[in-house]
């Protein structure tokens, strides 16, 4: 899924760590969003102890998750949603760039407690890891301005060379559309981030980019990228929910940020982080 990267820097996005009081709830630090004492307390100790969440993403894939001008700050969907979980559970959560590609392995290994990366929740890394669904998105093809290719859908991508990121759904769906592309097969290119893959598409070395949908109509619709990127249409392909994903030896954190969710869904501040990024689209009814 994702500017340039740096890689292995840590990135503090939210706050929301005002401490927990002895009562059940308390006004927190980050726009008046109450601290849940009792899902505090069911934080695992590890949690409690630090103060902090750590999430792991790609911070290449705005509006969702993406580096501010200055390089450092990560901005976006993901960690103003990170800030609020952080509020109701008394807690900081914390955004650190990280590999897409090996996220849930890494989690698994206790390198980070969670991750935050516009991630699908599919069967297959269900495997591997819990979810905590909190948007649903489908994939668009991004293409040059002016589509020069003339491409509409799948079918005209046969024949094509066709970049996005590496252990994505998108590189899946490549993968399995080339079933229909006897004898013209695509030439499918894949990257460690997204926005290597877009790179790709600008220079004219690729023809086509697939993303998921909010990033991709972003792209053709922000000033800095409009002149550069446009969808080849507005179908999304394969809809589906982006999760956050915890390690299946974590039930606590994982059923922790799950009741912090649904306290966001139920009180509006959920519907009104989405509006601010404009991606209102992607509402779930339900965490």
């Amino acid at each position: 899924m994702k500017r340039a990267l740096l890689a292995a820097l840590t990135l503090v996005a939210v706050a929301g760590c005002a401490a927990p009081s002895d009562s059940g709830s308390a006004p927190a630090a980050d726009g008046g969003i109450a601290i849940d004492q009792a899902l505090h307390d069911s934080l695992p100790d590890r949690i409690k102890a630090s103060g902090t969440i750590r999430f792991v993403t790609d911070a290449s894939y705005a509006p969702m998750e993406d580096f501010a001008a200055d390089g450092r700050t990560i901005i976006g969907f993901s960690p103003d949603l990170a800030s609020a979980l952080g509020s109701v559970l008394g807690v900081k959560a914390e955004l650190v760039q990280g590999n897409f590609h090996t996220s849930l392995d890494d989690i698994a290994a206790g390198t980070y407690d969670g991750v935050l990366s516009s991630m699908n929740d599919t069967a297959e890394r269900r495997k591997k890891a819990d979810f905590v669904d909190y948007f649903s998105a489908g994939t668009a093809i991004i293409v040059q301005r002016g589509n020069p290719k003339g491409v509409t859908g799948f079918k005209d991508l046969c024949g094509l060379v066709v970049a996005t990121e590496r252990g994505t759904v998108q590189a899946d769906l490549l993968q399995r559309s080339q079933r229909g592309c006897a004898g013209h097969p695509m030439t499918i290119e894949t990257f460690t981030t997204n926005a290597d893959a877009l790179v790709e598409l600008r220079t004219g070395r690729a023809s086509a980019v697939l993303n998921d949908y909010p990033p991709a109509a972003y792209l053709a619709t922000d000033a800095r990228t409009k002149a550069y990127y446009q969808l080849a249409s507005t179908v999304q392909y394969e809809p589906g929910l982006f999760g956050m994903a915890f390690a299946k030896d974590d039930p606590a954190l994982r059923d922790a940020v799950q009741a912090a969710l649904d306290r966001l869904i139920e009180s509006g501040v959920y519907t009104e982080l989405l509006q601010r990024w404009g991606v209102s689209s992607g509402a779930i009814a339900t965490g």
